[in-house]
């Protein structure tokens, strides 16, 4: 049975298996197991990142695709539901259609870029890429009655997503089940739904064909592939996918901005996630965007420990500051890279299959 949940794309790592299982266990009780508002907003941020990590190793990882939009239709689908949202008022109907136009628009324009833009070389596909996605950054800061401008949207969920809904009258398991908790699992369900949905494509036919372009894209059209075409299918589906993750957040943070969503950083964190966890490995991006929103959100809380343990002694306590979580981070993504080329799935299934021949 979870053989078949998982497409025949078992870990093949017990330790893999053991890390995947506690992700899902964690993230499955995190309102539970870690109460507070920062604990439930890190494991939100973490489901969202599972989705668009995957959505992008997709690209990277599968077909060897370098874009820089990524984080473009990651924005459409924040903007879609908060300008709907915004614009015809709380409400499932408003939801559902700002999540239908925003996965049109996806669709179009990844299928526009797919199909003008894969035709070139790596370096001039990625270059392209990005000025669309620079492009459409300063449309949306621009446009500050349609978009918000800098300071981005806010708008109201529906009732039943809102903080101030309660389902329940009293706690149920030490837990009041309000809008927040709700709003949380209805992420978990469609980011559980969506990765399955993604370990399926990539281990069906059309995934194998990715492979085959990703290691040798002119032996894959020599055999009768069209890679355009491949290619910009892997584009469309990628597209999707980080549109409903952007939806997700949107829904999540009840705003969006360009800051948010469109921003490069945000195209860095991705990457940095893919890197660490594995590409062209799906558990590869379970694990890398947990790593990196774990790193991301607690560094400074571990800093300030060390800043007060070595308080007095000069460089050391400069050298821990909390200001200089960057430092830190940069510090342990090249640590991992060093240490891990393969990403953590990859270095931890090399161990499993070298234990296995001996």
């Amino acid at each position: 049975m979870i053989n078949r949940l998982l497409s025949h794309d078992l870990p093949r790592s017990r330790w893999l298996a053991l890390m995947l299982v506690l992700i899902v266990i964690g993230l499955a009780i995190a309102p539970f197991a870690f109460p507070g508002s920062k604990a439930l907003g890190v494991a939100a941020k973490m489901l969202v990142f599972i989705l668009l990590v995957a959505s992008y190793d997709l690209l990277l990882g599968y077909t060897g695709i370098v874009s820089f939009a990524h984080t473009m239709f990651f924005g459409i689908g924040a903007y879609g539901v908060a300008i709907a949202s915004h614009r015809l008022g709380a409400g499932w109907g408003a939801l559902a259609l700002g999540v239908t136009v925003a996965l049109a628009l996806s669709l179009g324009l990844s299928l526009l870029i797919g199909l003008f833009s894969l035709r070139v070389k790596a370096i001039f596909y990625a270059m392209i890429t990005l000025a669309v996605a620079s492009a459409f950054q300063t449309l949306a800061s621009q446009l500050s009655d349609f978009s918000g401008g800098e300071d981005g949207l806010s708008f109201k969920s529906p009732a039943w997503l809102s903080p101030a809904f309660e389902l329940l009258d009293a706690p149920w398991m030490g837990l009041t089940i309000d809008g927040r908790i709700i709003s949380y699992y209805l992420l978990f369900a469609v980011v559980t739904l969506s990765f399955l949905a993604l370990l399926r494509i990539v281990n069906s036919p059309f995934g194998r064909v990715l492979q085959a372009i990703r290691e040798n894209d002119f032996r894959a059209e020599a055999i009768g592939y069209r890679t355009v075409v491949f290619r910009t299918l892997s584009n469309v589906m990628a597209a999707l996918f980080a549109c409903v993750a952007g939806a997700l957040l949107a829904l999540w943070l009840r705003y969006t901005g360009p800051d948010t969503t469109l921003s490069f950083e945000v195209m860095l964190d991705i990457l940095l996630a893919v890197v660490i966890g594995g590409m062209g490995t799906m558990y590869g991006a379970v694990v890398g965007a947990v790593l990196f929103v774990l790193a991301q959100n607690y560094l400074q809380d571990l800093l300030k420990l060390g800043a007060q343990a070595f308080d007095g002694v000069p460089l050391l306590g400069q050298l821990v500051s909390p200001d200089r979580w960057l430092l830190w981070l940069g510090l342990l993504f090249v640590l991992s890279v060093y240490h891990f080329p393969t990403g953590v799935v990859g270095r931890l299934r090399s161990i499993s299959a070298a234990r296995r021949r001996r």
